[in-house]
Parts: structure tokens; sequence; C-alpha cells
């Protein structure tokens, strides 16, 4: 969605530019117009989205389960819960374990699986330990994206862009934090845990 806002914001740019002789501060009063529009569709959007992800009940829903059974058909040992947002299930897939997370209409949101440093992108890697060099690394937390639901994920109490990412722990004297690791290596403080 944003990427489909941008790209039309960048076409409506360079319309502008190529068509007639054009007066700058009219394209500068354009560009400010639409970045009016699109900070109120990214409000409503997160308004339609904290509506959309209340779950109704405290039974985990059993359309959630059979969409389990159809995308995790070697899962074993599944245990389930109702969280506010989602239904939750943790469970065994060759040989890892993995918890995924289920919509308020039984659609597979995501995957996460903890993981090791090691397996951060390696630009990942590098940017933590020259940024953090003085924090000690806890928990690596890996979130696979669901790219055919667009409900946005929920960790650490945050909700963010369903894209994959990964989540590590960092943590110094008594200071704990969360910083998000796109998969591209860009590092990203998360959320503070202290």
């Amino acid at each position: 969605m944003k990427n489909l806002i941008l790209l039309i914001v960048a076409i409506f740019a360079i319309t502008t530019l190529v068509s007639a002789q054009v007066d700058p501060s009219a394209i500068k009063k354009d560009i400010k117009s639409i970045n009016k529009e699109e900070s109120a569709l990214k409000k409503e959007k997160k308004v339609e989205r904290k509506e959309l992800r209340k779950l109704i009940g405290a039974e985990v829903s059993i359309q959630a389960k059979q969409q389990f059974l159809i995308d995790f058909p070697n899962a074993t040992n599944a245990i389930w819960k109702r969280a506010n947002v989602f239904d939750e299930v943790s469970y065994t897939n060759n040989g890892k374990t993995w918890k995924s997370f289920y919509d308020n209409e039984a659609k597979l949101v995501g995957t996460t699986s903890i993981i090791t440093f090691a397996e951060l992108p390696a630009k990942g890697q590098k940017n933590i330990k020259e940024k953090y060099k003085d924090y000690s690394i806890g928990t690596v937390v890996f979130f696979d994206d669901n790219e055919f639901n667009e409900t946005d994920m929920l960790l650490y109490g945050l909700q963010f862009d369903d894209e994959d990412s990964y989540f590590v722990e960092l943590t110094k004297n008594s200071k704990k934090m969360v910083v998000q690791v796109k998969k591209n290596g860009e590092v990203i403080f998360f959320k503070d845990l202290s």
C-alpha cells in the first residue's frame, strides 16, 4: 500500500516536472497536499487496523485451527491460545519450534521462530556490533510475514508494517531494548523493555 502511494506521488511529481513550464512553488504545494492526504490515509488505516484486530471471545477459532492444518500439514505438538488480537499456535515443524499468528478472519498473519545472532543478515550483525558494541545480545526472533495478508503484526506490544524482519533483544546494565533488523541489514530501534 505504501509503495503504491509513493509510486503515485513519484509519477505525479515527474509528470508535473516534464509538462510545460511549471512554477517550482506550485510543485512544492502539490507535494505538501499529497503528503497531507497520505498522512490522513495512514491515520485512517491505523484506526481500521485496531478495529479489525480485536478478537471476540475466549476460545480459539475453529477456522484458524483448520487453516493451520492446511498451512502446516507436517506440524506436530500444536498448542493454541487466544490473545487479544490473534489466535496463536506454538508447534514443531521440521525439528524447529515455531509460533504462528492468525487474525480475526482465520488468515495467517505471520510466523516467528527463535534463531541465532549468526543467522541475521551480515550487514545487520555488523551494524549491531558497531552501534551497540557495549550491549549483550539476547533473544533473536525472526518474523516471516504472510505477504498475502494485509494485517500488520504485533510483537513486543507494538504494531509494525508487515514485512520479514528480525528482532534482537539487547541488554546493557539494567537497560533492555529491542532493535528491528530489516532483510537488507538496516537496524532500527524498536522498543525499550526496561
